[in-house]
């Protein structure tokens, strides 16, 4: 070991006087470097922010997919409104109940007629693909 000592130390010398430049440049450079490294760090840090997993584009999804289901929730609140307010005239309201015996039940005052339109026919669909010439 002690006689390829001398031939390290030349392996080293020959090493430090190639890498010397370049740490040199690097030294002198650093500023720039540093400021490059800066930016490129603020723009992937924007980029993550503005497009990552919970970044802005999705808020702003989000909040209009949130603002949407508030709407559709007041409209159902409202008809869920009136139709209790109809369930409650039904079992009050003599009147109201009488309207619903005529509509659906067809039910008429003695004397009154009761006018049913006809049932729309259903004509028969051909049986075969000729027919429809």
């Amino acid at each position: 070991m002690v006689e390829k000592a001398p031939q390290a130390e030349a392996l080293a010398a020959s090493w430090m006087l190639s890498v010397r430049p370049l740490a040199t440049r690097v030294y002198v450079l650093r500023r720039r470097i540093a400021t490059i490294a800066v930016a490129v760090l603020a723009v992937l840090l924007f980029g993550h922010v503005m497009l990552g997993a919970n970044g802005m584009m999705v808020y702003k999804q989000k909040r209009m997919e949130f603002q949407s289901l508030q709407k559709q929730i007041a409209q159902e609140q409202k008809e869920n409104e009136l139709y209790t307010q109809k369930i409650q005239s039904l079992k009050t309201d003599e009147k109201a109940i009488e309207k619903e015996a005529r509509e659906q039940l067809r039910y008429a005052r003695p004397g009154e007629y009761v006018y049913v339109p006809p049932a729309a026919a259903n004509q028969p669909q051909p049986s075969t693909h000729s027919a429809k010439k």
